[in-house]
């Protein structure tokens, strides 16, 4: 590995790191000036700017004809932004969620995941089914909206003076020019996909300076790498007391990667884009079985505890193992699925669903 892929991989570093703070800071300010919540902009703004990089990578490989690469990015980034990112930012800090994720965009997202996955079942996303998922995106993003100006003005200026009092800069300007936050969000937006590009482009060059082979590279750090900005930006909301947006940034982003990143994969092509038999069997109800928990985790107590986010982070330690073992056709694999199935999956199911009906029974 040369002297620039090393001082690559440290500016990308440092890129992801300041882009995110300065995305944040303008998305929370934004808010403020337009009297937008920000569960709001982490479901609108923040979502689409950190899905830039897989809508990027999956438009590319739809017209190189790679539909794999497509596909699993978005599944794979999916997966990754409940079990990972939400992991991580619960670590930081317990998550708080609103009543309205419960009501409406968890179940949106679940109901999304499932009509993916009923389209796929023939094999592939046709062009037209692809238009019809980027007029689903339009519909939302209308709906949020009008929902968000339906608020009560004193809920609005309830959420407008807590944000306020969240963020120190704030009180310096009651009115922050909205032309300056567009320009923060938009210098944001450019250093976090620029310097995960740069992050990954580093990460893939010592991997291969250590032997790994090209499989483990794309299971491990090309799967996290498009992640990276929503990493960043959640971590950075999450030091910065906005952890609404972090929830809101996640749902926004999966919602965002099936509805305009698969969206416009399929529409861009003729053929559409294929889906693979087993990303069918496995890889696509993984990513609907991590939707689905979200609503017992997020009903206890209407946050994410630090032990939910270990449970998390377990979770999808346990399916990069299984991929792993899956693609080299380990020996242990038959055992681990088994445990996985029969033991591991089951006792969660249950430990969750007990713990959701007892928050039900107190009337939390």
């Amino acid at each position: 590995m040369d002297l620039l892929t090393l001082a690559l991989f440290i500016l990308g570093f440092v890129f992801l790191t300041y882009g995110a703070d300065v995305l944040v800071q303008g998305a929370a300010k934004l808010a403020i000036g337009l009297g937008m919540t920000p569960l709001l902009v982490g479901l609108t703004v923040v979502a689409f700017g950190t899905s830039a990089p897989e809508l990027a990578i999956s438009l590319q490989s739809a017209f190189k004809g790679q539909p794999d690469i497509a596909l699993g990015n978005v599944v794979g980034s999916n997966i990754a932004n409940v079990l990972l990112i939400l992991g991580i930012a619960a670590l930081v800090t317990p998550l708080t969620i609103s009543r309205k994720m419960i009501r409406i965009d968890i179940p949106l997202m679940i109901a999304v995941s499932l009509v993916f996955f009923l389209l796929a079942l023939d094999g592939h996303i046709a062009r037209w089914e692809g238009g019809l998922m980027l007029l689903g995106i339009v519909a939302y993003l209308s709906f949020s909206i009008f929902e968000s100006r339906r608020e009560s003005p004193d809920v609005q200026q309830e959420i407008i003076d807590e944000t306020r009092v969240k963020d120190k800069d704030s009180a310096k300007t009651a009115q922050p020019s909205l032309l300056k936050n567009i320009v923060f969000i938009v210098i944001g937006l450019v250093l976090l996909i620029v310097g995960a590009q740069w992050l990954v482009n580093g990460a893939v060059a010592m991997a291969r300076l250590l032997g790994l082979s090209e499989l483990i590279i794309g299971l491990t750090i090309i799967a996290i790498g498009t992640s990276l900005p929503e990493i960043a930006a959640s971590i950075a909301a999450c030091l910065r007391g906005h952890q609404e947006m972090v929830v809101g940034n996640v749902v926004g982003s999966n919602l965002f990667n099936i509805l305009l990143v698969l969206g416009a994969a399929s529409a861009a092509t003729p053929a559409g884009v294929s889906v693979s038999s087993s990303a069918l069997a496995f890889d696509i109800p993984v990513m609907i079985a991590a939707a689905i928990a979200c609503l017992p985790i997020f009903f206890t107590g209407y946050r994410i505890d630090r032990w939910e986010g270990v449970l998390f982070l377990l979770f999808y330690a346990a399916y990069l193992l299984y991929l792993i073992f899956n693609a080299t056709t380990h020996s242990l694999l038959p055992a681990y699925s088994a445990i996985m199935l029969w033991f591991v999956l089951p006792l969660t199911a249950v430990t969750l669903l007990l713990l959701a009906g007892r928050a039900w029974h107190r009337g939390d």
